[in-house]
C-alpha cells in the first residue's frame, strides 16, 4: 500500500463503517489505520465515480452491516464493481462535477472567514514521508535535513474554533443542503451518462445492470485468460514422419 501510495500526491480513502459512504482526499504523510481503506488514485475522475450514486448503490447492497450501519468491504463493494468505459469528454465530465463536490465541502468544513493557515516547523529528512514539505532554502546537503513547513488549517479564534466543532461530514450530510444536492445530482448525472443510461434509474435497475455488466466483463476476462489452443502445423515433403 505505501508504494503504491508513495509518488502520488493525493489518494483516496473511505472509512470501513459509516452512516454515510464518504470518499474523501488524504496526503502523505497521513496513513490509514486498518478502518481506513486507502485506494491509489489521484484523480477527480475516480472520486466522482465512486462518490456516485450508481456505485453507493453497489456498495449498500454488496456489503455488510454492523446494526443499521452500512460497512464497505473492498473485494464484494469495490472489485467486483464494473466501471464504465467512458470517453474523454464524460471522464472530464465526472471530474469537473467532482472537483466542484469537493471544494464546495471543503469550504463549508473549514470557511476562510473561520481559519487561516499556520506552519508546524520542525527538522526532517530529504528522503523521509515529510520530504515534500520540506524548505528547500534551509537544506544541509551533507546532513540530508533541512526544516520542514507543514501546512495547517486552524480556527482563528476560540470562537471560530467552538463553531468549526459542527462542521464534519456527518453533520453536513445528515443536514443535506439544497446546494450538496444539486452538486451531487448533477455528479450522479455524469456517471450515468458514462455508463449510457438514463439518470433516474431506481436501485433496482442500477443494480439489475450493473450485475448485466459485471457478468459480462467476468465473461470477457475468463475468455482472454483462457489459453489458445495449439494447432499442428503440416508436414512439408520429404520432411521425417
Amino acid at each position: 500500500m505505501l508504494s503504491a501510495l508513495a509518488p502520488l500526491p493525493r489518494f483516496l480513502t473511505t472509512v470501513s463503517l459509516a452512516k454515510h459512504r464518504l470518499f474523501v482526499w488524504m496526503q502523505q504523510p497521513t496513513l490509514p489505520d486498518h478502518q481506513v481503506f486507502a485506494f491509489a488514485f489521484a484523480g477527480d475522475f475516480s472520486l466522482g465515480l465512486l462518490h456516485s450514486r450508481i456505485h453507493e448503490v453497489w456498495s449498500l447492497k454488496l456489503g455488510t452491516r454492523l446494526e443499521t450501519r452500512p460497512r464497505y468491504t473492498p473485494t464484494t463493494c469495490f472489485e467486483t464493481f464494473p466501471f464504465p468505459r467512458a470517453t474523454p469528454a464524460q471522464e472530464a465530465a465526472i471530474a469537473a462535477a467532482a472537483k466542484a463536490l469537493n471544494e464546495l465541502r471543503e469550504r463549508w468544513l473549514n470557511p476562510p472567514e473561520w481559519t487561516e493557515t499556520r506552519f508546524l516547523e520542525f527538522p526532517g529528512s530529504v528522503s523521509g514521508p515529510w520530504s515534500r514539505y520540506v524548505d528547500a532554502a534551509t537544506v544541509d546537503a551533507k546532513a540530508g535535513l533541512g526544516t520542514v513547513r507543514y501546512p495547517r488549517l486552524e480556527p482563528k479564534d476560540a470562537d471560530c474554533a467552538a463553531k468549526l466543532k459542527r462542521r464534519t461530514l456527518t453533520n453536513l450530510y445528515n443536514e443535506r443542503p439544497a446546494w450538496l444536492g444539486h452538486a451531487h445530482t448533477t455528479l450522479d448525472d455524469a456517471v450515468a451518462a458514462a455508463y449510457g443510461w438514463p439518470a433516474d434509474l431506481n436501485h433496482d435497475e442500477i443494480l439489475s445492470r450493473l450485475l448485466a455488466l459485471n457478468l459480462e466483463r467476468a465473461a470477457e476476462e475468463a475468455k482472454a485468460a483462457k489459453p489458445a489452443k495449439k494447432t499442428q502445423r503440416g508436414k512439408s515433403d520429404g520432411e521425417l514422419l
